[in-house]
C-alpha cells in the first residue's frame, strides 16, 4: 500500500480457504501485495458487522445460522474498498507532516506522545474523523466515547546513516566554523559543514534558530559511530554526539480495530484522527520517564489531534497535533511549580514558548514528529497534567516571546538554580557570545564588599547571599550550595575510557562570570588528557549538580588519594533565567516583564501572534 492509504474490507466470503492461502503465501515468499490481497479477503468475516453487511442468506437444510457477533458503533462511516492495487497509490508520506502548522496564525506542533509501542488504544472526546489519506481523502467516522486500536503490523525499521557531530555554531559564527574546520583538518579528520534549522517570520518578527553543525566526513553505522566517538574521547578527550539521517524511511500496515476487535481499517505508515469540535483524545496507557527511575504508563488526556505513525524501529509512534498555547499548558506545570507566585508562572511561559519554537526542526531529524515529551524536549502531559494556575499563566501570556533589539527571537534557556549569579552562553555551550545571555549577579539587595565569583571559593562559602534563589520560599539550600564526594575507585571508573590510567589531579579552568568551568584538566598516571565542554564535566561525574565548583583530593596518611571532593553552587547551566530565582523576585514584587529583562540583559517581550 502507498503511504497513508485507507484499505477497507468487505467480502465476508471463503474466510478458511483464505486463511490458507495467507499462510501459504507468506510461507512461499510470494509478493507482498499477493499477500496482503489475500490477507484482506480473510479479514473480511471480520468487517461484515462494522462496513456496509449485506443480509445474510437464510440457513438451507443443511446450513447452521452464524453465531451473533457484537455490533460495532452504529454510528460509524467506513469507506469502501479501492479496487485498484494499493502499492500502485504515490500519496502523502507521513514526513510531509512533520513540519508547524501556521493555519490561523497560532503554530500547530507535532509532538511525541510515545514510540516503540507494538498498538495503541484510544477514544475520540466529541465525534471523530479518522483520515487515511490518499487521493480520495479516505475517512472513517465515529461518535465521542466510541474505543479504537491501532496496531502495527508488516513493520520493517528505517535504515539510518549517522555522521560524527563534533561542534555547533550559530549560523552568524562563520569565522568560529572555519577556525574549527582548520584545527579539525589538522588533527587528521575530513570535516563537512551541515546547516541545521530554520529561518521564517511570524507577525513580522524574525524566528531564526539555524546554526551550522561540524560533522566528520563519514557516514557510518550506529555502532561504528559510536566506536568512533570512543576512538575521539580517547584521542582528543572530545565528547561528541550522533548526527543521524534516514537513508529508507520505515515502512508499516496499520490495522484500525474496533471495540469488540474487529479490523475496520488498513493504511499504510500513517493515520491522522481529528474531533470535529476539537475535544482532543483519551490515550490509555502512555509511556513516560522512559530510562528514569519512575519510568511508568498512565492514561493521558490531550487536546488537538493524533497521528499514528510507523516509527524508526518499525513500531508505533504515538504523536500529538497540538496548538502551541494548549501545548504550553501541559507543559509549564512540569517546568515550575505551580503553586509559585503568578508573575513567575508567567516568565516561565513566555520562556517556554520560546525554547518551543527554538527547538523546532533541530531536535528528532530521523523521527516523525519535531519533539518529544520527555525531558530531552519538554516534559508534557497533556490535559492530565495541566493546571489552574499554570494555565492561567499561559493566557495571561498568549502569543508572547522575547526578542532582542534587533528583533531577532531570543533562545530564552533556564536552568533550576543559578547559585547567585548566572553564566555567559559562550562558557557553557562553546558558541559566540549572545547579548541577550550574558551572565550577571542574581542578588535582590547587592551589598558592600559581598564575594563575587571571581574569588570562587570566597563566593561558595557565602551562604547568606542575599540571592533570589536563596530567598525564594521554594529555594532548597541543598542546590544553592553543595557538597560531592566521589571515591578514588570511582573516579578513575568515570575516567577509564580517557585511557589516562588512575587519576593523580583534576583542576578546573577556563571560568566564566559565575566561576562556572568550560575545562576539565586530569592528569593520571599513564598520561593526561582535557575535558571540554561545561555538560561534558558534568556528565563525566554522572551529572555533577553544576560546573560552578571547586575540586581537591583527599589522601589517606600514606599519601594515597582515597577521595575527590566537589564542592559547588548552583542547580543546572546557569544561563539565562534561574527559576528559582525568578520565583524570589517575584515575591520580592517584580512583574514577569521586568524578571525576564533582568535574566535575559535587557530583551523586551513581545506578540508573535
Amino acid at each position: 500500500m502507498a503511504p497513508g492509504h485507507l484499505f477497507v474490507l468487505e467480502s465476508p466470503e471463503h474466510a478458511s480457504q483464505q486463511a490458507l492461502e495467507v499462510a501459504a503465501g507468506a510461507r512461499h515468499g510470494y509478493g507482498p501485495y499477493a499477500v496482503l490481497k489475500a490477507a484482506t479477503t480473510l479479514l473480511a468475516l471480520l468487517l461484515a458487522a462494522c462496513a456496509t453487511p449485506s443480509p445474510a442468506p437464510s440457513p438451507g437444510p443443511s446450513d447452521t445460522a452464524p453465531a451473533a457477533r457484537p455490533a460495532a458503533p452504529t454510528d460509524v462511516s467506513v469507506p469502501p474498498l479501492p479496487e485498484e492495487d494499493p502499492l500502485s497509490q504515490r500519496l502523502t508520506a507521513p514526513t510531509d507532516v512533520k513540519r508547524l502548522d501556521f493555519r490561523g496564525g497560532e503554530p500547530q506542533v507535532p509532538i511525541r506522545l510515545m514510540e516503540g509501542r507494538p498498538q495503541v488504544t484510544f477514544s475520540p472526546r466529541g465525534r471523530m474523523r479518522l483520515r487515511f489519506g490518499g487521493p480520495e481523502d479516505k475517512v472513517l467516522e465515529a461518535p465521542a466515547g466510541t474505543v479504537w486500536k491501532v496496531r502495527v503490523t508488516q513493520g520493517e525499521p528505517a535504515v539510518l546513516s549517522s555522521r560524527v557531530q563534533l561542534e555547533e555554531f550559530r549560523f552568524a559564527d562563520k569565522t568560529g566554523l572555519a577556525t574549527a574546520q582548520e584545527e579539525w583538518q589538522a588533527r587528521g579528520l575530513s570535516v563537512r559543514t551541515h546547516v541545521l534549522g530554520a529561518l521564517y517570520g511570524i507577525a513580522g518578527k524574525v524566528i531564526d534558530n539555524r546554526r551550522y553543525l561540524l560533522l566528520v566526513d563519514e557516514e557510518l553505522t550506529h555502532e561504528e559511530a559510536v566506536a568512533r566517538q570512543a576512538e575521539l574521547l580517547r584521542q582528543f578527550g572530545t565528547r561528541t554526539t550522533l548526527f543521524e539521517e534516514v537513508r529508507t524511511p520505515a515502512r508499516g500496515i496499520l490495522e484500525v480495530r474496533d471495540r469488540t476487535g474487529g479490523v475496520v481499517g488498513l493504511a499504510q505508515d500513517t493515520l491522522m484522527a481529528e474531533t470535529l469540535d476539537g475535544a482532543g483524545f483519551d490515550v490509555r496507557q502512555v509511556e513516560h520517564n522512559v530510562g528514569y527511575d519512575n519510568h511508568g504508563f498512565e492514561d493521558r488526556s490531550f487536546r488537538g489531534t493524533l497521528q499514528l505513525a510507523v516509527d524508526r524501529f518499525g513500531t508505533l509512534a504515538v504523536v500529538n497535533g497540538v496548538k502551541l498555547e494548549e501545548l504550553l499548558k501541559g507543559l509549564v506545570p512540569s517546568e515550575i511549580y505551580a503553586r509559585a507566585h503568578m508573575e513567575a508562572l508567567k516568565a516561565q511561559a513566555v520562556t517556554a514558548r520560546g525554547e518551543v519554537l527554538a527547538k523546532v526542526g533541530v531536535k528528532h531529524l530521523a523521527d516523525p514528529y519535531l519533539l518529544c515529551s520527555e525531558q530531552h524536549c519538554a516534559v508534557y502531559r497533556g490535559r492530565t497534567g495541566e493546571a489552574a494556575s499554570t494555565s492561567a499563566a499561559v493566557e495571561a501570556t498568549r502569543g508572547e516571546a522575547l526578542f532582542s533589539q534587533d528583533g531577532r527571537l531570543v533562545d530564552s534557556v533556564y536552568s533550576a538554580m543559578c547559585g547567585g549569579h548566572t553564566e555567559d552562553n559562550e562558557i557553557v555551550w562553546g558558541d559566540p557570545p549572545d547579548p541577550s545571555l550574558r551572565g550577571r549577579p542574581d542578588l535582590l539587595e547587592p551589598p558592600a564588599g559581598a564575594p563575587s565569583p571571581s574569588n570562587l571559593e570566597e563566593f561558595l562559602k557565602a551562604t547568606d547571599l542575599p540571592a533570589a534563589c536563596r530567598l525564594s520560599s521554594f529555594a532548597q539550600p541543598s542546590k544553592f550550595r553543595w557538597e560531592k564526594r566521589f571515591s578514588a575507585a570511582q573516579v578513575n571508573a568515570f575516567t577509564e575510557k580517557l585511557g589516562v590510567g588512575p587519576v593523580q589531579a583534576m583542576t578546573l579552568e577556563e571560568r566564566g562570570v559565575s566561576g562556572r568551568a568550560r575545562l576539565l584538566m586530569i592528569s593520571g598516571e599513564r598520561g593526561a588528557t582535557q575535558i571540554r565542554g561545561e555538560l561534558n564535566i558534568r556528565r563525566l561525574f554522572g551529572m555533577l549538580n553544576s560546573s560552578m565548583a571547586v575540586v581537591r583530593a583527599e589522601r589517606d596518611a600514606e599519601g594515597r588519594i582515597t577521595s575527590w571532593v566537589f564542592r559547588g553552587g548552583g542547580w543546572g547551566h546557569g544561563v539565562g533565567m534561574c527559576q528559582t530565582g525568578a520565583i524570589g523576585r517575584a515575591e520580592a514584587g517584580q512583574r514577569y516583564r521586568d524578571i525576564l529583562h533582568h535574566y535575559y540583559n535587557g530583551a523586551e517581550v513581545a506578540p508573535i501572534y
